[in-house]
């Protein structure tokens, strides 16, 4: 999609633009976001509207799947099992990594959706679980409309390939926020050796 393409998509529907913002981030939308920045970089589209409509979307879309989840989980798994292996996955990195899981998983690219169908069907408190999901969809909104935007002109012949970069760095900087804390926890958690039993030692 380029430029051209963009507007004649503005155009053609004008404000029921942010309507389809709000749909397709129900759903994904990462790469679509993107384009609509770039609009907003144009001054086709308000880049603020775009903003609010992509975070209220991916959040809305998240606690569906995890009130699908947590309503009707173990019903859909037992007649779709071939989404055991996701939701198994992704209950281990819940159980793993707990907080941060929950705030990073709509950027590990094809995970969304089965992710927060199955953090439903764990024992995730859905308040705990909506105030997390509306952080996390807060930042990834203002992360790929805000991308678009700033970069709106040097991204209309490298969309593909940038997004996925942008997606995969996103992903990294999670990660290393997640090694960091599980490392200083365990550090904080190691038992010290009390300083008499220590002299004893060496004296012995």
């Amino acid at each position: 999609m380029d430029l051209a393409s963009i507007q004649n998509l503005v155009a053609e529907y004008g404000t029921w633009i942010y309507v389809g913002i709000f749909v397709w981030t129900f759903f994904e939308g990462e790469t679509f976001v993107i384009f609509m920045g770039m609009a907003a970089h144009h001054g086709l589209l308000s880049w603020t509207a775009v903003f609010f409509c992509a975070w209220i979307g991916s959040f809305c879309g998240d606690q569906c799947w995890f009130w699908i989840g947590r309503r009707w989980g173990p019903l859909l798994l037992e007649r779709y099992p071939r989404w055991q292996p996701g939701v198994e996955s992704a209950l281990d990195l819940l159980k793993r990594y707990d907080t941060w899981f929950i705030l990073s998983f709509r950027f590990i690219y094809g995970v969304r959706n089965i992710a927060s169908f199955a953090m439903g069907t764990s024992g995730v408190h859905p308040l705990r679980f909506a105030l997390l999901n509306f952080s996390a969809a807060l930042v990834w909104a203002l992360s790929f409309a805000g991308f678009g935007y700033v970069f709106g002109k040097a991204l209309e012949r490298m969309i593909g390939d940038i997004v996925l970069a942008f997606g995969l760095t996103m992903l990294t900087m999670f990660a290393l926020v997640i090694v960091g804390s599980v490392i200083a926890r365990r550090r904080r958690q190691s038992p010290r050796t009390p300083p008499g039993v220590a002299n004893e030692t060496r004296s012995s």
